[in-house]
């Protein structure tokens, strides 16, 4: 019989209560341990502090069955956690030898030098095991502490991502847990979190309880996730998925971790077709989008950052009379940009953007948040004109997103207008 885990969470880490670094670790590992059916029922964050952290591995070790450490495994001296551990447990450290090992190979593969600050991570409590890291050079361990399983985890978020399954996989075992999560993720632009859940209840009352709906909120995008437990009801998941389809199908960019820049990639590579954007507000987000896709540079020749108007004339050949008739954020100078990028670069389609991304320099006829965008081929642009009216940074990395979303919907012949146009169309 599966005997579910009580799990707790322990973060570590100056940088953490600072807020110089932002906790991501602690959603990942929730994330991940929702696929086995168990969910975290206490997470605390502390300092680098040994007392602190003593009194509260004690407390949750006691508590749980399950406490996942994260973070204080590096070589430095406020690097805490397997000191502590062996001070809880009342065990003492020694060198693992695996652990120097592992060491050893991992500078001898970056031709680095094993100097004594590294060893320290060879340290650890007696009669631990170890949990292989295949990144960094910190390898986690467990230790059964208080009756408490507990697990350590190193804090950079890929070290910690590689090193989950592996966790993941010894839970299964040691608890016998065969229920196990299908979770389906959709990922969507340009959908509100709100509109889609009204628009389902209203056209499906009868969502089948079996299939656990939820979504996920980010900027760029929306992630719509279909959830069940059992195998059989696969069939009726797939019925929901095409409920789904139906109502937001032209909004659907992918599955799993689908980034809009791939989905547009993708698409472009299919249709044997190349790309490029002249930026003005975005300041090259679009590219840098675009880039961070491994393989862009088969559709991807390159893109534009024109800031200012004399960059948009020399680069793009913007003409001087519609800057000074139009204004830089007008249809008639992001057509312009198009046109000067599809000649500058050879690419077969390209996007422009000039907008307002403030806090300054709006007006009642352009007021903040204001963008112009543009899209086609030498034969037919496209153009709208919208408005976010939020911080800098979010309207960058929404117009950006904007930008590839009509690239997308471009190359995949979906003629239907984004329902977001309507939305934020300001003319």
């Amino acid at each position: 019989m599966t005997n579910i885990p009580r799990v707790q969470l322990l973060l570590t880490g100056d940088e953490l209560m600072s807020g110089d670094t932002v906790d991501s670790n602690s959603a990942l590992i929730a994330r991940e341990l929702s696929g086995l059916g168990l969910t975290p029922s206490r997470r605390v964050t502390l300092g680098d502090e040994r007392q602190a952290l003593a009194q509260e591995m004690t407390t949750l070790s006691e508590d749980a069955d399950v406490l996942i450490v994260n973070g204080g495994l590096g070589p430095t001296i406020d690097d805490l956690t397997a000191e502590v551990l062996a001070e809880v447990a009342d065990s003492g450290l020694e060198e693992h030898p695996d652990a120097l090992d592992h060491l050893e190979r991992w500078c001898k593969k970056r031709n680095l030098v094993l100097n004594a600050a590294n060893l320290k991570q060879a340290m650890l409590p007696k009669g631990c095991t170890l949990i292989p890291n295949p990144v960094g050079s910190a390898v986690g361990f467990s230790l059964v502490v208080n009756g408490c399983l507990v697990l350590c985890t190193p804090g950079v978020p890929g070290e910690l991502r590689a090193m989950l399954p592996e966790i993941l996989e010894r839970l299964r075992e040691i608890y016998g847990i065969t229920l196990q999560k299908d979770v389906l993720r959709l990922q969507t632009f340009g959908l509100g979190e709100s509109t889609a859940q009204q628009l389902l209840m209203d056209e499906h009352p009868d969502w089948p309880s079996e299939v656990v709906l939820s979504f996920r909120a980010g900027a760029p995008q929306l992630e719509l996730k279909l959830s069940i437990t059992r195998a059989k009801d696969k069939g009726l998941r797939d019925t929901c998925r095409q409920w789904m389809e139906s109502l937001f199908g032209d909004h659907i960019i992918g599955e799993g971790d689908t980034r809009i820049a791939e989905a547009v990639i993708d698409l472009a590579r299919k249709a044997g077709v190349t790309l490029s954007c002249a930026e003005s507000c975005t300041g090259g987000m679009i590219a840098s989008m675009l880039t961070q896709i491994s393989g862009a540079s088969d559709v991807f020749p390159g893109g534009f950052v024109t800031y200012s108007n004399a960059l948009k004339q020399s680069v793009l050949g913007v003409p001087a009379s519609t800057l000074e008739s139009d204004g830089a954020v007008s249809e008639a100078t992001v057509k312009a940009m198009v046109a000067g990028a599809l000649d500058a670069s050879g690419a077969d389609l390209a996007v422009a953007v000039s907008g307002i991304a403030g806090p300054g320099g709006g007006s009642e006829e352009k007021p903040l948040g204001t963008v112009w965008l543009a899209w086609g081929d030498r034969e037919r642009v496209e153009t709208v004109c919208l408005c976010w009216p939020v911080e800098r940074v979010l309207f960058q990395t929404m117009v950006a997103a904007a930008a590839l979303d009509v690239l997308r919907r471009r190359l995949a012949g979906i003629d239907k207008q984004s329902s977001y146009f309507d939305q934020r169309r300001l003319r």
